[in-house]
């Protein structure tokens, strides 16, 4: 993405049913909106010398926290 992306941009797509992928700290990572302000993230990437979990949620504060080190973001739209 361009340096235009914003997170208001990002919150707003989630909201609007988007699937959005990116990479965070070199791990590859799925994100969808669960509910009000709760995101499942879920890793892609398996790395067995670094074991994070493969699913967890996240608030709307983190999700703001995490944004700037957010790198090749990309989304979908959700198949539902």
């Amino acid at each position: 993405m361009d340096g235009k992306y914003t997170f208001k941009r990002m919150d707003e797509e989630l909201d609007n049913g988007y699937t959005i992928f990116f990479t965070y700290v070199r791990n590859r990572y799925q994100l969808f909106k669960t509910s009000e302000n709760s995101y499942t993230q879920q890793l892609l990437t398996e790395n067995p010398k670094n074991p994070l979990p493969r699913l967890s949620i996240i608030t709307h504060k983190r999700l703001k926290e995490m944004f700037p080190f957010m790198e090749d973001i990309e989304y979908k739209v959700s198949e539902l």
